[in-house]
């Protein structure tokens, strides 16, 4: 896959976007522990950044893949991992199944706003039991009438407290685990939608997340997203941009790695510069070919998926070898800042911190070699 001329200057829009209207006010949100996702996705969907993959007649540009895995990757030009955390969740976690499989109103009513940043959308798969076993999921939507009623709740939502709608993996019927489960678009301002707590976590501080109670909510069945007892299947497509978004954002390794060489470019020990230590080159020369080599590899399953092919090996691949990358990546870079790199106040901390969510959020590293292990052949299919 090779950028064009386009994908560049998409890339250099959103980047100066991000210079003037979130770089500047990353540490304080940080402090916060949210940012305000109303302000920054109304002017990121008034750009058209929210849905250049999206149909032209909902509000989005229409384009391959390829210019969502641009858009992601000049994301990590934020200075920290959860607003692009947030702005994935939105176009590439949420959406992608309503975008694909929806009926013509129910886009209108919740894919069309989100394009436009009027609408916040969280997604609803993982719960406290359930995280990476989606299958094993318990809320559940019973059909009552025209409705579905459900209950149960979510939990490590992204958005979650600020979010207008969720996209909702619920069983919907008594049959096998991977057959019984339907996606609905659920309104979080509905009767009986509770945000039971705000989680506060480790790292990816500037991000809302919540735990969610549904308590006998009631919502139309014409808001479930396609056909009935297929959102298990709907989900796992839906995983294969979410992973390929998790990799080409983890290529925010490669602005730390710089910051790192600069300041081990100036900082003095023993008489001379970090940097003219010969361990310490090869050791940062080491993690920039690990860093291209994810670019490599993301670029080739982008490329495939445009084309129309399951990606699901490579799209697993490329999660599981981006998230290890950036955890190697940020604990060296924490060790050759020393002192610093122990301070919450440095970047590299930040990232130390945030990083380590990717081989764990999204399918655990575990799950992502559960799969490759499936698609050789050498482990039996659930």
């Amino acid at each position: 896959m090779i950028y064009t001329e386009q994908h560049r200057q998409m890339q250099d829009a959103l980047q100066r976007f991000i210079d003037a209207e979130i770089n500047p006010h990353v540490d304080e949100w940080e402090r916060a522990g949210i940012f305000p996702a109303r302000t920054v996705f109304k002017r990121l969907g008034e750009l058209g950044f929210l849905g250049v993959t999206k149909p032209v007649e909902y509000g989005g540009m229409g384009l391959d893949y390829s210019y969502a895995v641009a858009i992601a990757e000049a994301l990590a030009h934020v200075r920290c991992g959860g607003v692009p955390m947030a702005i994935g969740v939105q176009t590439d976690m949420a959406t992608p199944a309503l975008a694909r499989h929806g009926s013509d109103e129910l886009r209108r009513e919740f894919l069309a706003p989100s394009i436009a940043g009027d609408r916040i959308a969280c997604l609803g798969v993982s719960e406290t039991g359930a995280g990476s076993d989606v299958a094993s999921i318990r809320t559940h939507a019973r059909k009552d009438g025209g409705d579905y009623v459900i209950n149960g709740g979510k939990m490590w939502t992204t958005n979650g407290t600020q979010a207008d709608w969720m996209c909702l993996l619920a069983n919907t019927s008594d049959g096998p685990p991977h057959r019984n489960k339907s996606l609905i678009c659920v309104p979080m301002d509905a009767h009986g939608v509770q945000v039971a707590r705000k989680l506060q976590k480790a790292g990816m501080n500037s991000s809302d997340t919540a735990q969610i109670h549904f308590d006998e909510v009631r919502v139309p069945q014409r808001y479930r997203i396609g056909e009935e007892d297929m959102g298990f299947v709907y989900q796992m497509q839906q995983f294969q941009e979410e992973r390929l978004w998790a990799a080409a954002n983890s290529l925010a390794a490669g602005h730390v790695l710089a910051e790192t060489v600069d300041y081990l470019r100036e900082r003095i020990a023993f008489g001379r510069a970090l940097l003219d230590n010969q361990f310490v080159q090869f050791k940062l020369a080491e993690l920039r070919t690990e860093i291209e080599c994810v670019r490599a590899l993301l670029y080739r399953a982008a490329e495939l998926y445009v084309s129309g092919e399951d990606v699901t090996e490579l799209a697993s691949m490329a999660k599981l070898k981006a998230a290890r990358v950036s955890r190697e990546v940020a604990d060296w870079c924490v060790q050759f800042w020393g002192g610093m790199g122990y301070m919450q106040e440095t970047r590299v901390n930040r990232y130390w911190r945030d990083s380590r969510l990717g081989s764990i959020g999204g399918g655990a590293d575990e799950v992502m070699l559960g799969i490759i292990a499936k698609s050789m052949g050498i482990a039996a299919r659930g």
